[in-house]
């Protein structure tokens, strides 16, 4: 008869939550700049239909505030694929 032999892993450390304090920060910091950048692109209507507002196509609405939202998309991305640092 033979007997098994079974390996045994190292335990590894069980905590409660799957992000740290560091990520949730993240996820936040995220989760703000993905909100201003939806802010800065509303508005530049008009209040009468019958007058056209350039400010429709200014540098807020076209360029920062889509950058902004991105940004943020991107800092959720790293935010969530971010590993807590072993102490």
């Amino acid at each position: 008869m033979t007997a098994k032999t079974q390996i045994q892993k190292p335990e590894e450390k069980e905590s409660g939550f799957a992000f740290n304090r560091e990520n949730y920060i993240l996820l936040i910091v995220g989760l703000v700049v993905i909100i201003l950048g939806f802010i800065l692109m509303i508005g530049g209507g008009s209040d009468d239909p019958e007058v056209f507002s350039d400010a429709l196509f200014g540098f807020r609405r076209l360029t920062l505030a889509p950058l902004l939202i991105l940004s943020g998309y991107i800092i959720e991305i790293f935010a969530i694929m971010r590993r807590p640092k072993n102490k």
